[in-house]
């Protein structure tokens, strides 16, 4: 843990969900790989803005046979890590959750939701079938599939729209975003163009989809996607990872993206610092 390790090691960890909250105590919190040592499972939760360190936060963490497994939003990461450490290491997942952490200790999640993992360029494997059956056994709900990158693209279609409008249109929720026609149509354009340009990589997904994701974030309420709490905390925003690197693969295959590419050079100029 980096800023909130003082707060975790006095208080524990508390999570607020909607029907009530609970507190993890004796929190086994370090500031440093190096006070951790060889596991056999490395999960990686940091934004993408920090990959840089990748491999000295990892390195210490390796043993012979550790896997590591990126929860890292947008694309690219699975390809770093196993340019670092080895594809036959890494797993990815994805968090369709709606959490927030909204002080040094402090998670509020306002809907559980759901785990997905899937092994990095291979089907569904024994490690990562037990890996499931962890999170499973802790109470979250834990999917496996056997294409990852269908994975990672399938979550873009929500990511790309309302992380980059809750920031290019002013600092809004997804309940502003969705109760204005123009930005409803925006997302309906860019969800669209996310979908087309995964056809082009050989992973089909129902157009249905769209109102299959509007429908599920309506109730979210006034939701701020991690993006929007980054940028209105001057903090970096994961722009190259969510928005950059799916444009840059989909104008390499040919798709006609201009809604993505305008959002994206949206995202760059409001971000720099």
């Amino acid at each position: 843990m980096r800023s909130d390790l003082e707060a975790v090691r006095a208080r524990g960890l508390r999570i607020k969900q909607p029907s009530g909250e609970f507190v993890l105590q004796d929190v086994q919190a370090e500031d440093a790989p190096e006070r951790i040592g060889p596991c056999d499972l490395v999960i990686v939760a940091l934004k993408t803005t920090a990959n840089g360190r990748l491999k000295e936060l990892i390195e210490p963490l390796l043993h012979e046979r550790t896997a590591i497994l990126t929860l890292q939003n947008g694309l690219g990461s699975d390809e770093e890590l196993a340019r670092l450490f080895g594809a036959e290491r890494v797993m990815g997942g994805l968090c369709f959750i709606c959490v927030n952490r909204t002080a040094p200790g402090e998670i509020l999640c306002i809907e559980p939701g759901s785990v997905s993992l899937g092994e990095f360029g291979r089907p569904v494997s024994a490690r990562l079938k037990e890996v499931a059956g962890m999170f499973v056994r802790a109470g979250v709900q834990c999917h496996t599939g056997d294409n990852l990158a269908a994975l990672r693209w399938r979550k873009l279609v929500w990511n790309v729209p309302f992380n980059g409008l809750s920031i290019a249109a002013g600092g809004v929720t997804t309940d502003q975003i969705l109760a204005e026609p123009a930005l409803e149509g925006e997302v309906r354009a860019l969800m669209r163009e996310v979908i087309e340009a995964a056809r082009l990589f050989g992973h089909e997904f129902p157009l249905s989809l769209i109102d299959q994701q509007i429908e599920h974030t309506r109730p979210m309420g006034p939701y701020k996607p991690s993006s929007l709490i980054d940028f209105l905390a001057g903090r970096a925003v994961e722009v190259e990872s969510i928005w950059g690197e799916p444009l840059r693969r989909a104008l390499a295959a040919g798709a006609a993206v201009p809604k993505l590419a305008l959002l994206y050079a949206l995202l760059v100029r409001l971000t720099q610092h």
